[in-house]
């Protein structure tokens, strides 16, 4: 059994994540010590239009399927409203993240500045 996450990535991740054959997300810079999925698609909407397009000039959202029982050893954490529902995976564990995703990453939406 699977668990479908979302992911807001910028044009930079998004070709890492290409580069990746669509199998694997890139390791965190050190500033970035935890690694987000979020549970839903709206939540993951709302950062790519109110933070990534600001910021970046551009969003992407994209979707994978990760092994159920490994995502068991996360706590779904709330950080907002109903829908801000993500898991919080140390950066030293995502390659074994990687691991567990099941088939491609998938781009399912995308947004240039101009779009909002």
């Amino acid at each position: 059994m699977t668990t479908t996450l979302f992911r807001p990535v910028n044009a930079v991740e998004l070709r890492l994540i290409q580069d990746s054959n669509w199998k694997a997300f890139p390791p965190r810079l050190p500033e970035q010590p935890i690694f987000y999925p979020v549970m839903n698609i709206e939540y993951a909407r709302q950062i790519t239009v109110e933070w990534n397009v600001p910021a970046y000039g551009n969003g992407h959202v994209v979707a994978f399927d990760v092994d159920s029982s490994y995502l068991e050893r996360f706590e779904v954490q709330q950080v907002g409203g109903p829908i801000h529902v993500e898991l919080w995976v140390p950066a030293e564990d995502l390659d074994e993240f990687n691991a567990h995703i099941q088939g491609e990453i998938r781009l399912v939406e995308s947004y240039p500045e101009t779009s909002i």
